[in-house]
């Protein structure tokens, strides 16, 4: 073998752990993408609850207003 060939080969060595080492960090980051969406959905869905539970709470707020109103108009005691 000689010396250029050696050197090629010696440079496609290099190369080739290149991309071996490239390879495993695509891996890696491939499952950190996965990882960071699986916990992206998780958080959509609690602010998804959260939101529903507001909405509830909202909305029994207005019917305890509704009723303090006709409470107090009953009573003569709302403003006109």
């Amino acid at each position: 073998m000689t010396e250029s060939e050696s050197l090629v080969l010696e440079h496609l060595r290099q190369i080739r752990r290149i991309v071996d080492d490239t390879r495993e960090d695509v891996r890696e980051i491939k499952h950190r993408v996965g990882s960071l969406e699986t916990e992206m959905a998780q958080v959509h869905t609690e602010i998804a609850q959260v939101q529903v539970k507001i909405a509830e709470q909202s909305g029994r707020i207005d019917r305890l207003a509704e009723r303090m109103e006709r409470i107090e108009r009953r009573l003569d005691l709302a403003e006109v």
